[in-house]
C-alpha cells in the first residue's frame, strides 16, 4: 500500500507592522472610506458646503452690479467673474465678522494705551461680542432642538416646540414678576417653572397619543394655535399678563432683576448662565439616551414598538415620559430668552424657534452633540446676518434661504451623494431613522 503524499505547506501569510492579533483596519484606510462612502458626517458637511454654495450664488446675482458685469460676461469675463465672487465673498465675510471675530475690533482693541482702560471703553468686550450673540442665539435652539431630538429617538414627531416655548414662557414671566424672592432662588424657580410649563403641555400630548391613540403630530400642531391664542388673550387683560398702561401692546410687565440668568463676562456682553444651562441639558440628554434604562426604553419603541411590547416595556408610558421631557426641554428655552435676553414675554419672544427646532435636530441627526453644533451653526447665520445687510446690503432672509438649503440636503443624502458621485453604502450600513411617528 503506497504512502499518501505529505500535504503542501499552507502558503505564507503577509504580515504588515501591526499585532498579529489585530485585524482592524488602519485609520487611513477608516478616513478614506468614510468619505468615499460618504457617512454621516461627511453627507453633513457636503450638505453645508452645497447650500453655502448655493447660498452664494443666490447673494450673486440677485445683485444688481454682478448682473450688469454679466450682461457684458463675453467682452469683459473676469470683471464679471470677479463682481460674483465679491458679492457673495464678502456677504459670507460680514456674516463671520458678526458672528465669530473682527479683526477691526481687535485693531481697535490694540490702539488702546492699557488693558483697563480697553475693559473700562469696551474694547476688549467688542472683541468678544460676535462669538458672545452667536452663543445667545444658538442657546434657545439647543434647547428647542433637544426636544425635538429626544421625541425624535422615540419614534414621535413633536411639532410643538412652539406652544411648549409659550406654556414655558408664560409660568416663567409670572414667576419673575408677580413672585418676591430672594435673588438666586428666584432665578430657580423661574427657571423650574419654564420647564414644568413646557412639560405640562408636552404631558397632555403624550397622555392623548397613549390613551386616545391621536397622532401627536396633529395635537401638537392645534396646541400651537391654542397657546398663541391664549397667550394673545392674557396679554390683553391688564389683570393677567398685560403690563399697566401698556394701551393694547400685548407685552407683559418686566421680570424682576434678581430674576435674571446672570451674566457670564460682564455687562458688556450678552451670554448669560442660559447656554451653560443648554449645554448641560445636552450633556444630560445624552446621558439619558446613552447610558440609562428609560433611555434604552426611548430607543427600542422608537426602533420598534411592537418589539417593546413584548420584551414588557410600556409603551404609552414611554410616549407619556417622551413629551412630559420634550416639553420640558422646550420650556427651557423659553427661560432663557424671557431670563437671558428679553425679561418680557411678547408676541416676538418665542419668534421662529418651534420650527427652527425641527430643522437643528435634522441636521443634528438627532444626537445631544450634534443638536449642540448645528444650533451653534444657525446662532452664527442669526448673529452676522445684521451686519451682512448693514455693510453688503443683502437682506438678512437669505440667512433663512441658507439653512432651508441646508435642511433640504441633509434631508436628501441620495442626492448629495449623487451630487459627489460618492460610492453606495455597503451591505449592511443602514441610515439613521428619526421617527416612525407616522407610522405608530
Amino acid at each position: 500500500m503506497s504512502e499518501q503524499a505529505p500535504a503542501p505547506a499552507p502558503a505564507p501569510v503577509p504580515q504588515d507592522d501591526r499585532s498579529s492579533g489585530d485585524s482592524r483596519p488602519p485609520f487611513s484606510r477608516v478616513v478614506l472610506d468614510a468619505v468615499l462612502e460618504g457617512n454621516s458626517v461627511v453627507v453633513t458637511i457636503l450638505a453645508i458646503f452645497t447650500a453655502i454654495v448655493l447660498g452664494g450664488l443666490l447673494i450673486a446675482f440677485t445683485n444688481t452690479t454682478v448682473l450688469h458685469a454679466w450682461g457684458n460676461l463675453f467682452s469683459n469675463p473676469g470683471n464679471a467673474i470677479a463682481q460674483a465672487w465679491d458679492a457673495a465673498s464678502g456677504a459670507y465675510v460680514a456674516i463671520f465678522e458678526g458672528a465669530i471675530f473682527n479683526p477691526h475690533t481687535v485693531s481697535a482693541l490694540f490702539q488702546q494705551k492699557s488693558m483697563s482702560v480697553a475693559l473700562h471703553d469696551g474694547a476688549l468686550s467688542a472683541v468678544f461680542n460676535p462669538l458672545s450673540e452667536t452663543c445667545v442665539q444658538a442657546t434657545p435652539l439647543i434647547l428647542a432642538g433637544l426636544s425635538v431630538a429626544v421625541a425624535f429617538r422615540a419614534g414621535l414627531f413633536n411639532i410643538g416646540a412652539e406652544s411648549q416655548f409659550i406654556g414655558g414662557a408664560i409660568l416663567a414671566t409670572w414667576l419673575g414678576y408677580g413672585v418676591s424672592l430672594p435673588p438666586v432662588i428666584h432665578v430657580i424657580v423661574c427657571v423650574l417653572g419654564a420647564f414644568v410649563g413646557g412639560a405640562v403641555l408636552g404631558w397632555i400630548v403624550g397622555v392623548l397619543k397613549a390613551r386616545t391613540g391621536a397622532h401627536e403630530v396633529i395635537v401638537t400642531i392645534m396646541l400651537n394655535y391654542i397657546m398663541a391664542y391664549l397667550l394673545a388673550y392674557l396679554l390683553s387683560k391688564p389683570s393677567l399678563l398685560e403690563e399697566l398702561g401698556a394701551n393694547g401692546n400685548l407685552i407683559s410687565p418686566n421680570i424682576a432683576s434678581n430674576a435674571h440668568l446672570p451674566l457670564l463676562a460682564g455687562t458688556h456682553l450678552r451670554i448669560n448662565a442660559g447656554f451653560l444651562l443648554a449645554l448641560a441639558c445636552a450633556a444630560g440628554v445624552w446621558w439619558l439616551m446613552s447610558r440609562s434604562t428609560l433611555g434604552f426604553e426611548f430607543r427600542t419603541v422608537g426602533a420598534n414598538p411592537n418589539a417593546a411590547r413584548s420584551a414588557g416595556m410600556s409603551v404609552p408610558r414611554t410616549w407619556i415620559m417622551v413629551m412630559l421631557i420634550a416639553g420640558g426641554l422646550a420650556g427651557l428655552s423659553a427661560s432663557t430668552v424671557i431670563q437671558g435676553t428679553d425679561f418680557s414675554l411678547n408676541f416676538q419672544s418665542y419668534g421662529t424657534y418651534g420650527i427652527d427646532a425641527i430643522t437643528v435636530a435634522l441636521l443634528g441627526r438627532a444626537r445631544p452633540g450634534g443638536v449642540v453644533l448645528a444650533a451653534l451653526l444657525y446662532g452664527a447665520l442669526h448673529a452676522g446676518a445684521p451686519l451682512m445687510q448693514a455693510s453688503t446690503g443683502v437682506p438678512v432672509d437669505i440667512v433663512q434661504v441658507i439653512q432651508a438649503l441646508i435642511v433640504m440636503f441633509v434631508a436628501a443624502p441620495p442626492l448629495v451623494r449623487a451630487i459627489y458621485r460618492l460610492r453606495a453604502v455597503r451591505a449592511g450600513g443602514t441610515g439613521q431613522v428619526l421617527s416612525k411617528g407616522w407610522r405608530t
